[in-house]
């Protein structure tokens, strides 16, 4: 995927998040500082049944344009679910998730997307 793709991949989901509420959807460009993948997309659900939601709606939007999930890790019940399309990966995370691993500090060297 190029750059522009995955770019472009990234502002399709963060407005999927955004129209199904979730809570501070930030987009980190990871790509200068790992070489796990070039963008991560990580969003707050307030609930096991609001992470469902976000992930499912994510996945099959996506799917329906054209890109389907590469991988797909955790269920929404353990509190954080990981959608892997290669160059661009979504952590979906409940609130008490999202402040124990503080993701947006552990890549605090990567730019943070508009």
């Amino acid at each position: 995927m190029s750059e522009g793709s995955a770019t472009n991949l990234c502002q399709t989901i963060r407005e999927i998040l955004l129209d199904k509420k979730a809570v501070d959807p930030l987009v980190l460009d990871v790509g200068g500082v790992s070489s796990i993948t070039d963008f991560f997309i990580i969003a707050t659900g307030s609930n096991f049944p609001h992470l469902r939601a976000l992930a499912e709606d994510v996945e099959v939007t996506v799917k329906h344009q054209g890109t389907p999930v590469y991988r797909r890790s955790g269920e929404s019940e353990s509190g954080w679910v990981v959608l892997d399309y290669v160059d661009v990966v979504v952590h979906l995370l409940t609130p008490e998730l999202r402040e124990f691993y503080a993701l947006e500090q552990l890549w605090g060297d990567a730019a943070i997307l508009p």
